[in-house]
């Protein structure tokens, strides 16, 4: 029997006064087992203990909303029966430590989340970090993250149709990889994880259980240090192909009525999957670990308990329908194994050759778990407005601008990824968001992931509200009503107070901003001790924002689509510099006030341009936010390869006006007939708008008092930086 010591609860990520609960909770001491268990149920990746409090302040519920937080994705109501099931999470620290199977384990993760609701996966999406492109380590990082998603995502036969990609020195030791997935349901069948009821057996089905990714769920709940390295055990490893099957075989379970309730094997593995599903259903479960299908001899029940083997999923069946489920998961080639019982003791049993190794309530690892309040202060959120230098070239600035890491064409990354398998990617990515059909419908589901680490930097609370509006704006700027969103909530160690302050300020400001825009929150995840030796990341809450699209025939892009049509500005221009893209690209200094939010004119100007285009009186429409009005009239030229020529009367500083970052804006294009028609009805609705040029035959971008610069220039600088990076080249300068 192991003796339970000071140092091995430490190693097990809990404090002296958390085990001290656990001795009062059990009446007794845990068994080494029972300790396993207790760390990884008691984690920050599992509890929540840090940000719960805050989390409940959130906005979750809406007439179309079906499923808010609390189950494995949240579920909205698109009408006609059908049912969208999506959600965002992190696998920011084996990504670091192993990227590419880090990487290929949280898209594999995350579409088991999905599906185990009775959803098909249609569309993934990523959010991405990594530290300044001359760190030693993030080339590799990138090839192995890129690869690992596209090796999942693609061998599964799901479209990975966006995303974002960034580059930062604050992520050098810390990179974030954050995966989304979206599927369809029908509204009548989806899955819960609720174990309710006694004598019910509980069944195993999926592969075999391994030794890989023990205590993954404590090692993603700790900073990191000079070891991270020696943690790559605790890295899952992924077998898309298993997985295919998987998701074939639940749903074919699923079309028959044998499940009472369904859960992926994700974090903590099998304790995970069977407390929660206990304590959901308020029943208990008993389970005999000799059953439990294992390649790998020697198991112990802790190693079993604890591994987080991937293509893993834990059921509850009808009393009776185990020959039926058995048959369908032989046939599908995969394991399936009676591993327990649900009972109404409340209790986990867990049994190992004959004896009892763990027996504990099943509130003790969830309501019991630690809820802290910690203390927090809020820094001042940075302030001033920078100065600029005005006699910088307006054109060359553009140019540098294109071709910098984080604003060039992210075409290398996208090339990786299959976004078109199942033939339903109607937009694809390099747009404001992606468009993805409903199969065998005239809908389509508009999805975004966003946030912009700078402004949340220098004011969490501002650039939360930031990331929110944002994701709605890419959102409507495809002509799709928001809906609903999941978040990533990526910050540094909750146990420093200006660390909580973060996270604090970043969850009001996503709440103050759903709660405008009418945009709930239907599931998310919190992935905290992002540091390094001490150093944390900026704070990132990452938002994943899904709309519906009534009629895909109405749909707006980005690309200029007819000469002569007018380039319409709507939303004010204040030239706001702060925190700009310009800034640091241009000038190399990043300073200054974020990006103020005016959440009642961004659903004024959204609600506005949105009916413009769901009337089909535009189809050309690009959100303004990195990079300002030319940069995104550059994006819109060189998508659609025509040219543009942009007047600036009246303006007094052309930098501020072409590279100012407010909020709220959009671009779009029109005939000069219908630009008339809008600007009378812009005017009526008091929304300040400018006609600011027009699209032209030539293939240049154009400004007055400014010159011109070819497209193919342009494009030249703006596709060439990613694949002279990743080819292994110097990092080519951006002048």
């Amino acid at each position: 029997m192991t003796e339970i010591t000071p140092e091995l609860v430490a190693e097990h990520g809990l404090t002296g006064e958390e085990y001290g609960r656990i001795k009062r909770l059990l009446n007794r001491e845990p068994s080494f087992v029972e300790l396993g268990i207790f760390s990884v149920m008691w984690s920050e990746h599992c509890s929540y203990k840090s940000t719960r409090i805050h989390l409940r302040k959130l906005p979750t519920k809406a007439p179309w909303v079906i499923q808010g937080p609390g189950e494995n994705a949240g579920v909205i109501d698109i009408g006609d029966g059908d049912a969208c099931i999506f959600k965002m999470e992190s696998h920011n620290h084996p990504s670091f430590i192993e990227p590419y199977q880090g990487a290929a384990t949280g898209v594999g993760g995350i579409m088991r989340d999905v599906f185990t609701m009775g959803a098909r996966p249609i569309a993934m999406m990523n959010a991405l970090r990594f530290g300044e492109p001359s760190h030693p380590k993030t080339r590799h990082l990138v090839s192995g993250v890129v690869s690992g998603i596209g090796g999942y995502g693609n061998c599964m036969g799901v479209p990975t149709v966006g995303g974002e990609v960034n580059f930062h020195k604050s992520y050098n030791g810390n990179i974030l990889v954050n995966a989304m997935c979206v599927g369809l349901a029908r509204t009548d069948n989806i899955f819960l994880s609720a174990a309710k009821g006694a004598g019910n057996p509980v069944v195993y089905i999926g592969s075999k259980t391994g030794r890989d990714g023990i205590h993954g769920a404590t090692m993603a709940s700790a900073e990191f240090s000079e070891d991270s390295e020696e943690k790559r055990p605790t890295v899952q490893v992924g077998d898309p192909f298993t997985e295919k099957l998987l998701l074939e075989a639940c749903l074919e379970l699923m079309a028959t009525d044998a499940i009472i309730a369904i859960q992926d094997m994700g974090a903590a593995g099998l304790t995970s999957s069977s407390a929660e599903m206990a304590d959901k259903g308020g029943s208990g479960i008993e389970l005999d670990l000799d059953k439990v299908p294992q390649r790998e001899a020697g198991m112990t029940a802790y190693d079993m308990m604890l591994s987080e083997s991937q293509e893993r999923m834990l059921a509850v069946l009808k009393p009776g329908r185990e020959a039926q489920a058995e048959a369908i998961f032989k046939k599908w080639e995969l394991d399936f194994a009676v591993i327990g019982i649900t009972t109404d003791t409340r209790r986990l049993v867990v049994k190992h050759k004959g004896e009892i190794v763990a027996d504990m309530p099943v509130t003790a690892l969830s309501d019991a778990a630690p809820l802290y309040e910690r203390p927090f202060s809020k820094r001042p959120p940075a302030t001033g407005t920078p100065s600029f230098d005005a006699s910088r070239p307006v054109m060359a600035s553009l140019k540098k601008i294109l071709a910098a890491p984080d604003m060039c064409s992210r075409r290398w990354v996208w090339q990786q990824y299959d976004y078109t398998v199942m033939a339903d990617t109607v937009q694809m990515p390099g747009g404001d968001a992606a468009v993805v059909r409903v199969h065998h419908s005239n809908k389509g589901l508009a999805i975004t992931t966003d946030v912009t680490p700078r402004y949340c930097k220098a004011d969490p609370y501002e650039g939360a509200k930031q990331a929110v509006a944002e994701a709605w704006r890419n959102i409507t700027a495809v002509g799709a009503m928001p809906l609903a969103l999941t978040d990533n909530l990526n910050f540094g160690n909750p146990q420093k107070p200006e660390i909580m302050g973060e996270i604090v300020s970043g969850i009001d400001g996503i709440g103050e901003a759903c709660r405008a825009l009418d945009f709930p929150v239907i599931g998310g995840n919190c992935s905290l001790y992002n540091e390094t030796n001490g150093e944390g990341i900026p704070p990132t809450p990452a938002i994943g924002g899904v709309g519906l699209m009534a009629d895909l025939h109405r749909m707006a892009t980005i690309a200029f689509k007819r000469e002569g049509d007018a380039i319409i500005l709507v939303g004010d221009t204040k030239g706001h510099l702060g925190q700009s893209i310009y800034l640091r690209e241009v000038e190399g200094r990043e300073e200054g006030r974020c990006p103020p939010v005016d959440l009642a004119a961004e659903k004024r100007n959204g609600d506005f341009v949105r009916r413009l285009i769901e009337a089909g009186r535009v189809d050309t429409v690009h959100d303004l936010s990195d990079g300002g009005v030319l940069v995104a009239v550059a994006e819109m030229a060189l998508a659609g390869n025509i040219g543009a020529d942009i007047g600036v009367a009246g303006t007094a500083h052309s930098i501020p006006f072409f590279f100012g970052e407010d909020q709220g804006r959009y671009l779009l294009t029109a005939s000069p007939v219908e630009a008339d028609r809008i600007e009378g009805e812009l005017r009526h609705a008091g929304i300040v708008h400018a006609i600011i040029g027009k699209t032209i035959a030539e293939k240049v971008l154009r400004v007055e008092r400014e010159g011109e610069t070819s497209l193919s220039t342009l494009r030249a600088a703006h596709e060439g930086w990613f694949p002279s990076y990743m080819s292994g080249e110097e990092i080519p300068p951006t002048n």
